[in-house]
């Protein structure tokens, strides 16, 4: 396998991380995140020495949370995120973050063994958001293949 599939995808809080509003959420984190950490494909995600990245403010919006992962393949991504228990996490979102009216989700490749930053992800976030999908940028609904 020559390349790895890096995505990103950020969401707005509704409410502060600690606040009530947030706790299905944050129930389900440390079962997801293992339940990813398992699944097929999967390479890598960011995290601290928290098991997560829910600390991390990558924009100047402090309730933005970011999330990024690497998976050996779309099938890999798309099996965990549609089809595990993923799904209800996704289901209830609505819940905990606020609809976003720009791409808030982007897919790329990157050579397997490099782990991108997180200025490089949200680099690729704008170029999909600046110019649509592309082979730099693209997301579930229109993919690329690796160059």
């Amino acid at each position: 396998m020559t390349h790895h599939l890096a995505q990103l995808n950020i969401a707005r809080m509704r409410f502060p991380l600690d606040d009530l509003g947030m706790k299905g959420f944050v129930d389900q984190l440390e079962p997801v995140n293992a339940l990813a950490d398992a699944a097929s494909g999967f390479v890598w995600r960011l995290q601290t020495e928290d098991g997560d990245a829910t600390s991390i403010r990558a924009f100047d919006d402090d309730m933005l949370l970011i999330n990024m992962s690497l998976w050996e393949s779309i099938e890999a991504l798309r099996e965990f995120v549609y089809r595990s228990n993923h799904l209800g996490v996704l289901r209830d979102r609505a819940s905990w973050f606020d609809r976003m009216d720009e791409p808030h989700m982007v897919l790329w490749w990157e050579p397997a063994g490099r782990v991108p930053t997180i200025h490089e992800a949200k680099d690729r976030l704008q170029h999909l958001r600046s110019s649509g999908p592309s082979q730099c940028a693209f997301t579930f609904k229109e993919t690329f293949p690796a160059a």
